[in-house]
């Protein structure tokens, strides 16, 4: 009898490992398309990640923030460039991906700056150009963070505080082995 229960257990297992593996590739053909390894980057920015940045400009705005995005979708080239800023050319180290190892070289990330009132670009994070007694970064950041986006600021290790992404949930290899979200795709 005992043996008769584990083979059972064994069966169900199995049964449900093959569910789940189902599941999965029933997800990926629906929310992801692998046009495989020699896949072109794209152009622009991923059509929910334009919606998105733009409703977070709206919603700046209407918080007395204006908001600026200094960067969006990156070439692989222009990605090797600001690599090397800090290691082989001068300046600060601004980021740690080297080209086809960012978000933005897939159209998923853009970069924003706060602008005051005389037109400046503010990089510091304590501004509070609207006089609420917030800091405006952290307040576009909670809204970015709101509708869907990751903050480069709260990164263990490396803070990127003008960085947002959605990533779809989809890792750099993935992305280099020429999976992408689905442009129909809304998260």
């Amino acid at each position: 009898m005992k043996k008769w229960n584990k083979d059972i257990v064994t069966w169900i297992i199995i049964i449900l490992f093959f569910a789940g593996i189902i599941m999965l590739y029933n997800k990926m053909n629906h929310d992801y398309v692998d046009l495989g390894e020699n896949a072109h980057l794209p152009s622009e920015l991923h059509p929910v990640v334009e919606q998105n940045k733009n409703k977070l400009v709206d919603k700046a705005a209407a918080i007395g923030i204006d908001v600026v995005i200094t960067e969006t979708r990156r070439s692989v080239k222009q990605q090797d460039k600001l690599y090397a800023q800090g290691r082989s050319t001068g300046g600060n180290i601004v980021t740690h991906a080297k080209g086809g190892e960012s978000y933005h070289n897939y159209g998923l990330a853009i970069d924003y700056a706060v602008r005051n009132k005389n037109g400046t670009l503010i990089w510091s994070t304590t501004y509070d150009g609207n006089k609420n007694g917030k800091e405006d970064w952290y307040e576009v950041a909670e809204i970015a963070k709101y509708l869907g986006f990751e903050w480069g600021g709260d990164w263990l290790n490396f803070k990127d505080y003008p960085h947002l992404q959605m990533d779809f949930g989809l890792s750099i290899n993935q992305l280099k082995k020429g999976v992408r979200p689905d442009t129909k795709t809304n998260q």
